[in-house]
This record gives structure tokens, sequence and C-alpha cells, in this order.
């Protein structure tokens, strides 16, 4: 009995290095291999199949589901690029204008998913750079690496806090005051700040001074109405005790599907609203259930435990250490790996170790969100924003290099997760 429990424990390491390894090398195939590697789990016998759906956290995938559809029609509203032009009429200088753009790609992104908000905001960033005569390069940059920042401020700003709820049993209210004491939300707003001062710095030699244009105009509100509506149901859910565990991800595929239900009856058609629904990444959604099942294996087989046991010897039994460890650990591998797989791996593990410390696993689990979520602006390939921004500048002719990006993301990121690093262990340790 033990040797087959080890074998099944070997075999379930191997089958997810294996697996890690590809999600690295062949990006454009995440979603199979996820999948394959899970379907591999489930042959050679490490899950059993009738565990295999409860493996998948339901309630994030549907969460991310209904979010994305309801920020599809946000977009397409037109209501974020037109609150981008009454912002701009406000500022007095390019070099004002960039900084708050990207303190509300911030504002934006802490409620709408990353590549969407750089989507919604590089643009009207790159048409004051056309107006002015400057490269725009900057000031995407800047909008993306914002975006990033604030995703791990709410439960719905990333794929990432959607992951750590669902894990850790947060809702809404949660990153904003849990257990007497400030959420991650005060602790992403203090990153900012740090972040913006330094955005702020770096932008010092950009002259020049605001072109008036004309304002968006906005074809339906109804979608801001409806992004609005999510947020206050979510936070209504927070006070129901004992309620359904996919009651987040109810609410937001209900009012995605009140969304569509609409579109159709004002005359939108099947086409329009197919497009709406092609418009959820589904890229995301396979890849996350395929982990979920991967991370259910590793568990099952034993290995979420001994990893984690590795972790609270290898930091000596000393919490600041570990936590210490596994913030800047994390900051490390999200500036090379989409934070997404890493995250969803490492909350058992960070769980597991906070298990064996007997301590406080908010601690760690916000640890590891302020290092995984942040970290990803170390580099132009860390996140999905960033990879969006560049391909939109690419698209407008401006090639980004490597270095160009990292002078002004990793100042950013160290201002935004050493400010990070230092509040979560002063609120939580």
């Amino acid at each position: 009995m033990l040797e087959r429990e080890s074998i099944l424990e070997t075999l379930a390491i191997v089958l997810f290095a294996i697996t890690y390894i590809m999600l690295l090398l062949l990006p454009r195939y995440r979603p199979h291999i996820a999948l394959t590697s899970a379907a591999a789990f489930i042959v050679v016998g490490i899950v059993p199949l009738n565990l295999v759906f409860g493996f998948i956290d339901w309630n994030v995938i549907l969460m991310i589901a209904g979010t994305m559809g309801i920020v599809s029609l946000f977009i397409e509203s037109r209501m974020p690029a037109l609150l981008a032009d009454l912002i701009l009429e406000k500022t007095p200088s390019i070099r004002w204008a960039i900084v708050a753009l990207s303190l509300f790609s911030g504002l934006i992104s802490a409620f709408v998913d990353n590549v969407a908000t750089v989507l919604i905001v590089a643009p009207v960033a790159m048409s004051i750079a056309k107006k002015q005569g400057i490269s725009p390069v900057t000031s995407v940059i800047a909008v993306a690496i914002a975006s990033n920042l604030q995703g791990a401020a709410t439960l719905v700003g990333d794929a990432t806090s959607i992951l750590l709820g669902g894990h850790a049993n947060l809702d809404f209210l949660d990153f904003f005051w849990l257990q007497g004491r400030p959420g991650m939300f005060w602790v992403v707003q203090a990153g900012a700040v740090a972040a913006t001062v330094i955005l702020y710095w770096v932008l010092r030699s950009t002259k020049g001074d605001v072109q008036p244009q004309e304002r968006t105009k906005v074809e339906d509100r109804f979608p801001g109405y409806l992004l609005v509506f999510m947020v206050v149901l979510l936070i209504l859910a927070s006070f129901i005790p004992e309620k359904p565990a996919i009651t987040n991800g109810l609410i937001c595929t209900a009012l995605f599907v009140v969304g569509l239900v609409r579109d159709l009856a004002r005359g939108g058609g099947v086409n329009k609203t197919w497009k709406t629904i092609l418009d959820i990444d589904f890229f995301t959604l396979l890849l996350l259930m395929g982990l979920f099942v991967v991370v259910g294996g590793l568990t099952q087989a034993g290995v979420i435990e001994r990893f984690a046991a590795f972790i609270a010897r290898t930091g000596q039994g000393n919490v600041f250490v570990i936590y210490t460890m596994i913030v800047w650990m994390s900051v490390i591998i999200s500036g090379f790996v989409d934070n997404i797989p890493y995250v969803a791996t490492m909350l058992p593990v960070v769980g597991g170790v906070a298990s064996i410390l007997g301590i406080e696993p908010n601690l760690l689990y916000f640890g590891l969100l302020c290092g995984a979520t942040l970290g990803g602006n170390l580099t132009p390939i860390g996140a999905s924003a960033n990879i969006t921004g560049i391909g939109l500048l690419r698209k407008e002719g401006y090639e980004v290099s490597a270095g160009q990006f990292m002078r002004l993301g990793i100042p950013f990121t160290l201002a935004a997760v050493i400010t990070g690093y230092l509040l979560v262990w002063f609120l939580w340790s």
C-alpha cells in the first residue's frame, strides 16, 4: 500500500513538472496542456473519476466568466472612454495626463479585467501622444502596469484575486476589511501611491500641455449600471451566512445573462450576442479547470503537503523568513511566468505552510497575492496586460524592448511590492 502511494506521488510530481515546462514553452496551447495533464492524472489513478468535478472551483469559473461578459458589454458602451476624456479635461500637462490615466486605469482595473482595462485606456493614451507629437510608449506602459497593480485590490479585479477568494472563502468586503484589520484593497492602494510617486519622477522630462479633444459619445449606459449592480450584489451577498458556495459565481453569471437578454430585446441580434459571449476568455477558463484538477491531484497524492513542509523547514519555522520567501519568490517567478497557474498551484501550498506553523493563513495568502500580482510588472512578459499594451504599440509602429519596459517596470514594481510587503506584515503578522 505504501509502495503504491509512493509511486503515485512520484508520478504526480513528474506529470506536474512536465505540465509546467510545457505551459512555459507553449503558451498558445496552455488550455490543451492543462486539460491533457488533468486527463493523465485521472488515467493513472491519481485523481479518482468521482472527484474530478469536485476539484474544480465552479464559483471561481462562473465569477470569471460572468465578470468578463459584463466587462465586454461595458466596453461596447464606450462609457470607460468617456470617463477617461473627462479626466483629461482636468489635467494641466502631459505629465499629469499620463499619471491621471494610469490612476484611472488602476481604478477601472479594481473592478474590470486587466487586459480589458488596457484595451479601454491605452487608445486614449496613444491619442494624446499623437496630438502632442511624442512617443506613446511610456504612457501605454504606465497604463498597463497600473492596471496590473490594482487587479489585486478587490475580489473581481483579477483572476488571481478570484482564485484567492474561492480558496480562502473570502467575500467582496473581505478585501476591504477582514477580521478587524484592513484588507488587501488598502495594501494595494498604499503600493499604488508609492508607485505613482515613482512614475511621476520617471516622467520628469515629459513636457507639454494637453490639447482638448472631442468627448466620446456613450451609446448605452445600462452595462455601466449592470457592473455597479454586480458589485453591490456581491457586497450584499457577503452578509448572508451559510450561503451556497457558488453564490458569487451565480450573481455574476446571472447579471451577464440579463445583459445579453436586454441586448436581444433591443434588437441587437443573435450575431452580436454570440460575439459578446465569445469575448469571454475561454482560454483562461479551460486552463483553470485543468489546473484545478492537476492541483487537486497533487493534494490527493500528498505532494502539496510535502512541499508545504519543505518550505516550513527551509525557513526553519521562522514566520518572517517564510513570509519573505513567499513574497519575493512570487515576484521573481511572476516576472517570467503567468501568475494564474502559479497562484492556483501555490494557494494550497501556502495554506499548508500556515497550518504547519499554526499561524494566521491570511498573512501568507496576502503575501502571495502581493508578490504574484504586483510582480508581473517586472518584465514585459510577466502579465497579459503588459503583452496587450506592447501589442497595441506594435500595431502603431512602436517596438518596445525589454530594456525600455523594465526602466519603468522595475522601479514601479519595487516601490509597490516593498510597500505591500511591509504593510501586509505590519497588519497581519
